[in-house]
């Protein structure tokens, strides 16, 4: 349920209450090794927060399960690029 919860609209003082930017603060602490300035760093983050938003989306839906390869074996293969791109990220 808390991939669900994190999809909702909140207003700002829940928001600012809700586990979103101790996610965040997570995210941006797993990008610290990329040394990225801002505002690439938020960018990165909102960019990261969409592909695994949107992979898992469409895992849940089922949107994998027909065909080869495996899904675990896609995801490797995204975060792989992930990190190439990010690794590559042209200076601010």
């Amino acid at each position: 349920g808390r991939y669900a919860a994190a999809r909702l609209r909140l207003d700002p003082e829940t928001a600012a209450a809700s586990a979103g930017g101790r996610h965040a603060q997570m995210t941006r602490a797993i990008l610290r090794g990329y040394d990225l300035a801002e505002p690439d760093e938020t960018h990165a983050v909102r960019l990261l927060g969409s592909v695994f938003h949107g992979y898992v989306s469409l895992e849940l839906a089922g949107g994998f399960a027909h065909s080869a390869p495996a899904p675990q074996e896609t995801w490797t293969w995204i975060l792989d690029r992930l990190d190439t791109m990010l690794r590559t990220w042209p200076p601010a």
